[in-house]
């Protein structure tokens, strides 16, 4: 097992080395630009169109806010609370500068994977909507790329046993047990009788509780990490100072803390950015192909939103809090430090903490579920939904009771595999992103002639 690790580890070096930072952030910058900054520009009307409630005009399964709730569900997770803390420790207060700039790229990315999903989504035997890039690489692209869409379902259906499963399931037995005294074996049974219950109900019923899980424990969690700004507000200042400057020059080691390259800050800011994020890896399209939309740039609009609340608010709390309170210069890691720095700044912190990741783990691998499931559809078939749904439940207690820094290597690896055939498929398929985009604009009152056009046919 040593000897798989190390070379998983010499994989995991090379997967997320230069070229592929290069490529997320080269990508997510190259359509910013094509898209003339659209994304930005465009954050108010995101949310405008978040609270809209027309989805009637429009097919698919499920309303855009619920598609947007499904994907935040998956990403809102442990690469908020411990991925975050990893990435300072690992790369000096500069890697949460990186994750912000991974972040700003990255609403132009989201905003393209969704548009191409309601584009080229299809519909199953049974009537439900599906898509994703395994079906924009192969309806986008034509039948002589079917084999890149095929292999990021793979990677995909793989990836989620671990990003999605066992390191949540492993994340939510830790903390419960060394904060509440929960034994592991008693969580793993209440998150397989839980997620059980949810995942009978397929998409309909995993939207239904994102659409209420979400929004209450990232208000939550936010209004937390609020007060403990509050608290040190004068600290404000001197940490983006801090975290700026650390961002392009060297930091010494100093406490607990190492020492960091400029490189390191890079690396690790960007890639705990794409993992809490995920913009890049194509997992999101996949919720947002179900929404029920009048067009895909509406979706496109609605979907570049998970980009911004998940790293520029949601991260930015844990990693500003951990700034401040000087925790990074502990020898304190992960989900630990993210507590303990809390806990420094309000009586329980750690509770909140730990209640938290709880509830994000748990969501997590709800969204997680539908994405592998969707995964293993296009290269099995539905009958392979339910054989899929037992494995999933199985691999819950396993991840909740094994040690996983294996599956953590693992499960970085995999994700890196999955972004390689998406961003392939975003960089061939941009023009058609950028046709839409513009053919939109150009129609500022598509809305109101779609539906006269409805009340016309009625008639």
């Amino acid at each position: 097992m040593d000897l798989i690790t190390e070379w998983l580890g010499a994989l995991n070096g090379v997967v997320w080395g230069v070229p592929m930072l290069v490529g997320i952030l080269g990508v997510g910058l190259y359509m910013q630009i094509r898209l003339g900054f659209l994304p930005i520009r465009k954050l108010g009307t995101g949310f405008k169109l978040l609270f809209q409630r027309n989805e009637s005009r429009g097919e698919g399964q499920i309303s855009p806010f619920n598609a947007l709730m499904t994907a935040l569900s998956a990403t809102i997770g442990t690469g908020n609370i411990a991925g975050v803390a990893t990435a300072v420790v690992m790369g000096g207060p500069g890697a949460l500068f990186w994750m912000w700039m991974t972040a700003l790229v990255g609403m132009a990315t989201k905003y393209s994977e969704a548009v191409l999903a309601v584009r080229y989504r299809e519909v199953d035997k049974y009537g439900q909507y599906v898509g994703g890039p395994m079906y924009y690489i192969k309806n986008g692209l034509g039948p002589k790329w079917v084999w890149l869409g095929t292999l990021f379902a793979v990677f995909g259906a793989c990836a989620g046993f671990g990003i999605g499963n066992t390191v949540q399931a492993n994340s939510v037995a830790d903390v419960l047990e060394s904060n509440f005294g929960v034994n592991k074996w008693v969580t793993s049974v209440a998150l397989v009788l839980l997620v059980g219950a949810v995942l009978i109900g397929g998409i309909r019923r995993i939207s239904d509780v994102a659409g209420k899980l979400v929004p209450f424990m990232t208000v939550g969690y936010f209004g937390a990490g609020l007060v403990v700004l509050a608290l040190n507000i004068s600290e404000i200042p001197a940490a983006f100072s801090l975290i700026v400057t650390s961002a392009f020059t060297p930091v010494a080691a100093q406490g607990g803390f190492a020492g960091a390259t400029v490189w390191a800050a890079i690396r690790f800011g960007v890639a705990r950015g794409v993992f809490s994020n995920e913009a890049g890896l194509g997992s999101a399209p996949i919720a947002h192909a179900a929404a029920k939309t009048q067009n895909p740039i509406r979706q496109g609009l609605i979907a570049m939103l998970g980009t911004f609340i998940d790293t520029i608010i949601v991260c930015s709390v844990t990693g500003l809090t951990i700034v401040i309170m000087g925790g990074w210069l502990t020898a304190e890691t992960g989900a630990t430090l993210t507590a303990s720095s809390f806990k420094a700044a309000i009586p329980g912190g750690n509770y909140i903490v730990a209640i938290a990741l709880t509830i994000f783990a748990f969501t997590t691998i709800l969204g997680w579920s539908f994405y592998g499931e969707k995964c293993v559809q296009y290269l099995f078939g539905v009958k392979a939904i339910k054989v899929f749904r037992v494995l999933w439940l199985i691999a819950l207690p396993v991840g909740a009771t094994q040690s996983l820094e294996f599956v953590w290597l693992l499960a970085d690896t995999l994700n890196a595999m999955m972004a390689i055939p998406n961003l392939i498929a975003l960089i061939l398929l941009s023009p058609v992103v950028y046709r839409l985009t513009r053919d939109h604009i150009r129609d500022v009152n598509a809305d109101s002639i779609d539906m006269a056009n409805e009340l016309y046919q009625k008639k």
